[in-house]
């Protein structure tokens, strides 16, 4: 019986919306299709918003455009299968589809990650040293930095395909969310998980445990050269430059965390608790971010009423 269970190895896979009451799937599926919209419509404006101002092509705002980016392709990566799901009740996704999905998803998160460590640096450099700012991040360094952060996303997440394409699914086909996450499709294999734990916890550690720890010297930085200005005024407006930033990171890391801690020790609470924590971890840093920067950046504020004042205008 064992050696015929190993010969049997799932080639599809089915995702979930709401664990038990896939009835109600239709409930998720238009409020998801506006976050989606809407998670759209606020990073492509802040691209456009930065591509059309020559006055916000400064390195903060290059850091902003990257991080757009990434949302972007995150929100592509995940709502297909999401909206397929929720509103068209087929859950059904091929093993390729899966690692596809699964790759991007994890590339998008591991850039970003790399995205607000370099969006840190740009802060404590902005802060530290204001007359010299654009002058020590010229284009090509942000140029470099962009390739940099890409290149190590894409390094840590070429191995999964490989990771997960050898293991025999035997067992259950159905996954617990409604894309395709790493260690979510792994527990569903029946034996030689052990390297992919292992290949995950070191690259967790390397990786997203170091760039939050680079965040947090470059914070502690930032203060201890805030707390160097003579004025309460200029202080203010200092730290003032830093608070979408760590809006961005919280709104990053605080569901990613969460989700973790539930995947963990949330095993008594309800799978809609769980469905909740996926569905927000992967959502709604997306959109979030545009309107976070939006509301806080007044260039980027003012600029987007601008843009919309005229349109009315014509209108």
């Amino acid at each position: 019986l064992n050696s015929f269970r190993s010969l049997v190895s799932h080639q599809t896979f089915v995702l979930i919306g709401i664990p038990g009451m896939q009835e109600k799937n239709s409930w998720v599926a238009f409020p998801l299709f506006v976050l989606y919209a809407l998670t759209l419509l606020g990073n492509i404006t802040i691209l456009y918003v930065i591509k059309i101002d020559p006055s916000l092509h400064e390195p903060m705002y290059f850091f902003l455009s990257m991080l757009a980016c990434s949302d972007l392709g995150l929100s592509i990566s995940t709502m297909p299968t999401m909206l397929q799901v929720y509103w068209f009740d087929s859950g059904e996704i091929t093993l390729d589809a899966c690692i596809s999905q699964m790759f991007f998803i994890h590339l998008f998160q591991w850039a970003e990650s790399g995205i607000l460590v370099s969006m840190a640096y740009d802060r404590f450099i902005a802060i530290r040293d204001p007359l010299r700012y654009t002058s020590l991040l010229p284009n090509s360094a942000i140029a470099k930095l962009g390739i940099a952060i890409l290149s190590r996303a894409f390094c840590v997440c070429f191995p999964l395909p490989f990771l997960i394409k050898r293991l025999p699914f035997c067992r259950s086909n159905v996954l617990s969310h409604s894309y395709c996450l790493h260690p979510d499709t792994m527990n569903l294999a029946c034996s030689g998980t052990k390297v992919n734990i292992l290949y995950g916890l070191v690259m967790v550690m390397s990786t997203l445990g170091l760039d939050v720890l680079i965040i947090l010297i470059s914070y502690v930085l930032i203060l201890k050269t805030v707390l160097s200005i003579a004025s309460h005024q200029e202080r203010l407006k200092a730290l003032n430059t830093c608070v979408s930033h760590i809006c961005a990171i919280l709104i990053f890391y605080v569901p990613m965390i969460g989700v973790s801690v539930v995947h963990r020790f949330g095993n008594d609470l309800s799978p809609i608790v769980h469905m909740l924590m996926a569905n927000i971890y992967i959502a709604v840093p997306p959109l979030l971010n545009p309107v976070v920067y939006s509301v806080k950046t007044q260039q980027i504020r003012q600029r987007i009423y601008k843009m919309f004042s005229l349109k009315k205008t014509r209108g």
